[in-house]
């Protein structure tokens, strides 16, 4: 058994060096694989879903209209006679507007809620009008100022607590409509549609 000689100064540092280096070249790689390679696929996945979602929506809406098995003037399996029989109950007054609903656009409005805190509460509210018909537009847009104001008076004296869950929502929605229906009259508007609401 003989005892190994130590290697000379020389040799050790050679050998050190060799590790070192190797060490530092798996670095390298495990550093370019993780902060060049691995972000680029990200970004080529994120932008691949991004293309899919946004460019491939208009083949299926065509697809599925094409297959409800209407015949040439869009009448259906039922027929044209088939409306407002019993048997499907078309016989109310129902919300569907149709393709003949007639919308009117208010400006957007911006109040301050009543509140008892130090910092004003702001409401931002955009909403559009469906009206019963057509002609009532041009009594609104003559009426506008009156309907602003109406607007505005109920809308400065709502309390935070009185927007929040659907049912504030849907007072809100209710309260718009008589105060507007109110400010046109004869005039008749049959529903509020928010298109933005934004409270800070």
């Amino acid at each position: 058994m003989a005892k190994e000689k130590p290697k000379p100064e020389g040799d050790r540092e050679e050998g050190d060096g060799e590790k070192a280096e190797g060490a530092k070249g798996r670095f390298n790689l495990k550093f370019i694989l993780l902060f060049v390679v691995a972000p680029v696929l990200l970004l080529a996945v994120a932008g691949g879903g991004a293309y899919f979602f946004l460019f491939s929506g208009g083949e299926s809406t065509q697809t599925a209209d094409a297959g409800h098995g209407t015949d040439e003037h869009g009448a259906g399996e039922h027929g044209a006679d088939d409306h407002g029989t019993d048997e499907h109950g078309g016989g109310g007054d129902g919300h569907g507007g149709g393709a003949g609903g007639a919308f009117f656009d208010l400006p957007e409005i911006l109040v301050n809620l009543n509140s008892t805190a130090d910092r004003p509460t702001f409401l931002k509210l955009s909403v559009a009008l469906e009206l019963k018909n057509p002609e009532a537009g041009a009594t609104i847009e003559s009426l506008m100022p009156r309907v602003i104001d109406n607007f505005q008076i109920y809308l400065r004296e709502l309390r935070l607590e009185d927007l929040q869950g659907s049912a504030g929502m849907f007072r809100l929605k209710e309260e718009l409509v008589r105060r507007v229906n109110l400010a046109i009259a004869p005039a008749e508007v049959k529903d509020v549609l928010f298109k933005e609401m934004i409270i800070q």
